[in-house]
């Protein structure tokens, strides 16, 4: 992609073409850091295809199970806020992929971790929309994610 990226990617993008890869990417972190589940549930495809790995749901198969996930980090008492750095993106006719890594805060009860995140998103062109297939992330420090997991249960 030849364009001038963001330095981070938090959702709170403006000016982007909405056919472009890079406002598919800042609609999914808009709807995470804003706890939005229906627009999450934009952002992903619907198939029983879709797949995502991440440190709170193991591997999570088909939309369904997918919004579980979300569902039970938007409800609970944890409040998370990430934003999208150190990445690239690649743009392959109706794929594009990011790679980076997810920076954030996550408070709860007056605890306050920062969650370190080796990210990857894959998105398809669907019907003319850039819609999200497969995520994965996991993190560098155990004993973070370990803190993480259970401030979010």
């Amino acid at each position: 992609m030849s364009a001038q990226l963001p330095a981070a990617i938090d959702g709170n993008e403006t000016n982007l073409d909405p056919a472009s890869p890079l406002a598919a990417l800042s609609a999914f972190y808009r709807a995470f850091n804003g706890r939005d589940i229906e627009a999450m549930a934009r952002n992903w495809h619907d198939g029983a295809d879709v797949a995502m790995s991440n440190p709170l749901g193991g591997i999570a198969r088909g939309w369904p199970a997918i919004r579980a996930v979300y569902r039970r980090i938007f409800e609970g008492r944890a409040r998370v806020q990430v934003a999208f750095h150190d990445y690239t993106l690649h743009e392959a006719g109706d794929m594009f992929y990011a790679v980076g890594r997810e920076r954030g805060t996550l408070e709860r009860d007056g605890l306050r971790l920062a969650p370190a995140i080796r990210t990857s998103r894959l998105f398809r062109r669907i019907d003319g929309a850039w819609r999200q297939v497969h995520h994965h992330g996991s993190f560098d420090d155990a004993n973070l994610l370990a803190a993480y997991q259970e401030a979010v249960r």
